[in-house]
């Protein structure tokens, strides 16, 4: 009867977790909400003089253009996406690209190593495992050096009011938690087969943000390019750790997954549409919400200062997390100028890509062989992704 009582309720922690995920952050989001909502009708914000008005004016309001730029957003994402698209030789648009697949790939790959050598290996006899606060570092770092950079570089001006970059903070959170608790509901397959098929969501939360309209081809192509990952890793791959059996409960996680994910990248590339705002702008305004969040958790756990103590008396441990940061904050920077060259769904199919190129890096630098299964795999993705840059050049000639 005990071992019963555990497995239920062992079966339901996720259900505990999500709802105090979602708890936690509708305790900041409808008070701040309603906030919003007074101020933006109120007389007194808008006519108001000095500092402390004008602060509320760029937290709520910003700078009094958004009006007309959500007005003339749907029409002017055409005529621009028309105009990019005839103006950008093929060249260029492939070596931007190529610029984006390096960078982002070299700073994700030194961040995966650096955290697991953190998380995994002891310092000085003492392990540290609280990832919390390396997500703080990530942020403060970020938010640092998107501040030092915007105060002495010429920048667009900013009509964006602050709260908006708050809703990407919050879905990246609640997407980050549903990543790793569903590992503990679904089978190995099922992981493989989600992180594959990232695409499609991000298509179809596309259009429900903003409208968007992608070619059939588009369609085609992230069909093909999910199916070739999933058959490079599941050939590839072997699962080490327990077998486990795919549960409802898992699914269900998986799909929240999905959707805040795709909505983050969906709703980054919205605000850059709209607002015409610069990668380093993006970077600031979201790392003030996501380094604020990330402060009250280490608060509410009691988790802070310890943390702290150990970063000032491990001088390694301190210049890992350091080094740790600075990735991150790189590999931010590639994130959000991906999205504002080349949208969400290029984006995506990078990200989906990535784990194929870092197990071909390491066939080649330690020379495992690859099996019949993935080649087949590998060559149905980059026939894929070959095949959208040809149509995509076909496309653009028939603009101009």
């Amino acid at each position: 009867m005990t071992e019963l009582l555990l497995r239920e309720e062992t079966s339901y922690s996720w259900l505990v977790g999500l709802f105090l995920n979602i708890f936690g952050c509708a305790v900041i989001i409808l008070p701040a909400t309603l906030l919003i909502r007074y101020l933006k009708d109120s007389e007194k914000v808008k006519r108001g003089s000095g500092s402390f008005y004008s602060l509320i004016r760029l937290c709520v309001l910003g700078s009094g253009q958004d009006t007309e730029l959500e007005r003339l957003e749907e029409g002017k994402e055409k005529v621009e996406a028309s105009t990019e698209a005839a103006a950008t030789p093929l060249s260029q648009y492939c070596t931007k690209l190529f610029v984006c697949i390096l960078g982002l790939q070299f700073s994700f790959l030194v961040w995966g190593l650096l955290q697991e050598r953190i998380m995994t290996r002891s310092y000085d006899g003492d392990t540290f495992s609280n990832s919390q606060f390396l997500v703080f570092t990530n942020r403060i770092l970020s938010l640092i050096t998107s501040a030092i950079y915007i105060s002495f570089t010429k920048q667009p001006p900013h009509t964006a009011p602050l709260y908006k970059y708050s809703f990407s903070s919050f879905s990246n959170i609640l997407s980050s938690w549903c990543q790793y608790e569903a590992l503990k509901y679904v089978s190995f397959p099922t992981q493989i087969l989600s992180k594959s098929s990232k695409v499609i969501p991000v298509m179809l939360m596309g259009k429900i943000i903003s409208n968007k309209v992608y070619p059939w081809y588009d369609y085609l192509v992230a069909v093909f390019v999910s199916i070739g990952v999933t058959i490079f890793l599941l050939a590839t791959k072997t699962h080490s750790g327990v077998a486990r059996d795919t549960t409802c409960a898992g699914l269900f996680i998986l799909l929240c997954y999905m959707i805040f994910d795709s909505f983050t990248s969906n709703w980054q590339s919205k605000l850059f549409v709209q607002y015409k705002m610069s990668s380093f702008q993006m970077m600031f305004g979201i790392n003030i919400f996501s380094s604020l969040l990330a402060l009250v958790s280490l608060i509410t756990a009691g988790t802070l200062f310890t943390s702290l103590e150990f970063f000032l008396s491990h001088p390694l441990f301190a210049a890992h997390a350091v080094i740790l940061s600075i990735c991150s904050a790189v590999g931010q920077l590639f994130i959000y100028y991906t999205i504002s060259q080349f949208g969400p769904l290029i984006f995506t199919f990078i990200v989906t890509s990535r784990q194929v190129f870092s197990i071909l890096l390491s066939c080649f630098v330690y020379g495992h062989r690859l099996t019949l299964m993935a080649v087949v795999g590998i060559s149905i993705v980059f026939l894929s992704l070959l095949s959208k840059a040809l149509l995509h050049h076909r496309n653009k000639k028939r603009v101009k």
